[in-house]
């Protein structure tokens, strides 16, 4: 044997002798697995969580019924502030649909009688400092944040645009020009299409939570529009609130004498909107550049007043809230039909959400993985809920409130919301406390009461010519086209007086 031969018999038993060795690991760390059944991370200890009691904002009510909030945090030296004003786009005239999104950007783009909006934008950029407007279904605000050092102008700043703005012709074009743009792509993304669309299936096609602006409607909109809504909502109930690091004495003080000689507040008429739940049909929306469906299976929901609610809450994150819920765990997990699925029902502050289940799938799989998810929510009413699923559900919901609510910003802005709408002040607490109580008879009840499967109307936005077995084989009956043309604004073609066709 020469001494490579050598060499490399030696190297072979030595990689024999340490292939046994890792053979003889593997097998002992198999065997110590079957003898530690009980996983090591299921012992590690879970402390309780922490006493839910958030730093409620100082709260103060002037005589003409505006509302004040002062929120001390002397962490870091800044300062923000905000006016919420009664009023949103389900008040505007649907003719006019898109109002107050215009209204929104040509408020703070337009400026001041004192200052323009483009001189106002290089003062404060220059003060890393900020002032916004926006509008919203059922409010607009002024938003203001600065460095404690320049807070008294951008304060200034900020309430002169709040009382006296200057809307202005050109930046009114401007925002409308946005908008139109917006408009004209608004069926590129065929999950905005899907959310959309869905929402109407609940709140009607013409119902003010579904106003849809469309380029004849946000180009009927004038300045004395913007102007007549600014007047006639900034009588409303403001609600004032501040943050950050002040005196809460001289704040207090700088808030009244601005906000106390205002004539008492107008409360906006109350709204008698009516809901139905959609019937149990099937639409279809076909988007031929796509290999994937959006399908929403949507009914009515409830008010967040509904003593109910805390089970409900428990319910939806059983069915559709993470990981570990009903829907994931079938149609994702187990069956891989979905890349994502999830959903419950919901509940707004003062009107019924909408119950909403949403499934993302390949075309091939639309009809499949719909199935899936009717099932999971037929389930709800004839699988009981177990006791584990309560716990997780439970702690999950628990959990969260910690990273909900963690800073004093997060309460002050919970707090105005409770106001704006009407809830006590220690709705979160009593909410926290009544989720803590949920019992499996509970939620078993609620959902009995709330989840009518014969009541869903479901939606798919995908490639019909690729959704194969097709959609019949839901067995909803035939499926509904939707149109989603984006009509064009009719306009005089000239001389012949006839109407352009766009």
């Amino acid at each position: 044997m020469t001494n490579r031969d050598q060499g490399t018999g030696i190297r072979e038993q030595m990689l024999s002798r340490s292939i046994l060795l890792l053979v003889s690991a593997v097998v002992a760390l198999g065997g110590l697995s079957h003898a530690q059944e009980s996983k090591p991370w299921e012992k590690i200890p879970v402390p309780a969580l922490h006493e839910f009691k958030p730093q409620q904002p100082k709260r103060i009510e002037l005589k003409n019924g505006i509302v004040l909030f002062l929120q001390e945090d002397h962490e870091l030296p800044f300062i923000s502030g905000s006016v919420e004003i009664p009023g949103g786009s389900r008040d505007e005239d649907a003719a006019k649909a898109g109002l107050i999104d215009l209204y929104g950007q040509t408020w703070r783009t337009s400026g001041t009688e004192k200052m323009d909006g483009d001189a106002m934008d290089d003062l404060l950029e220059a003060k890393a400092a900020h002032i916004e407007t926006a509008g919203d279904v059922d409010s607009t605000a002024l938003s203001w944040d600065s460095l404690k050092g320049d807070a008294d102008q951008v304060y200034g700043l900020a309430m002169e645009l709040l009382f006296h703005p200057q809307f202005r012709e050109e930046k009114l074009q401007l925002a409308q020009q946005q908008d139109a743009t917006g408009i004209v792509r608004r069926n590129d993304d065929e999950s905005e299409i899907a959310t959309r669309e869905a929402a109407k299936l609940v709140y009607g096609v013409n119902g003010p939570y579904t106003h849809q602006p469309e380029l004849a409607t946000i180009g009927a909109v004038t300045l004395a529009d913007l102007n007549a809504w600014h007047d006639r909502t900034l009588k409303g109930k403001l609600i004032v609130a501040v943050s950050g690091d002040f005196d809460p004495a001289a704040m207090e003080a700088k808030l009244r004498a601005t906000f106390e000689s205002l004539p008492p507040a107008k409360a906006l008429p109350p709204r008698h909107d009516v809901f139905h739940d959609p019937s149990r049909s099937l639409y279809f929306i076909n988007k031929d550049d796509v290999n994937q469906s959006n399908v929403e299976i949507m009914g009515i929901g409830t008010e967040r007043r509904n003593p109910d609610v805390p089970s409900l809450a428990v319910m939806n994150e059983i069915l559709g809230g993470g990981f570990g819920s009903r829907l994931f765990q079938k149609v994702r997990t187990e069956l891989g039909l979905a890349y994502e699925v999830g959903g419950g029902l919901g509940f707004d502050y003062d009107h019924p959400g909408t119950f909403r289940v949403i499934v993302l799938t390949k075309s091939a799989s639309t009809v499949d993985a719909t199935k899936a998810a009717l099932a999971e929510i037929a389930g709800l009413n004839e699988k009981p809920f177990t006791d584990v699923e309560l716990k997780r559900a439970k702690d999950d919901i628990l959990t969260s409130f910690l990273f909900r609510y963690d800073t004093r910003e997060k309460v002050l802005a919970e707090s105005v919301k409770l106001e704006f709408y009407g809830y006590p002040a220690n709705y979160l607490e009593t909410y926290k406390a009544a989720l803590e109580k949920v019992t499996l008879a509970d939620v078993n009840a609620a959902a009995k009461k709330y989840v009518h499967p014969d009541k869903l109307a479901v939606l798919v936005v995908g490639n019909g010519s690729e959704i194969k077995p097709p959609l019949d084989d839901l067995g909803m009956g035939a499926a509904h086209p939707i149109d989603i043309t984006i009509p064009q604004p009719k306009e005089a073609a000239g001389a012949g007086g006839q109407e352009s066709k766009q």
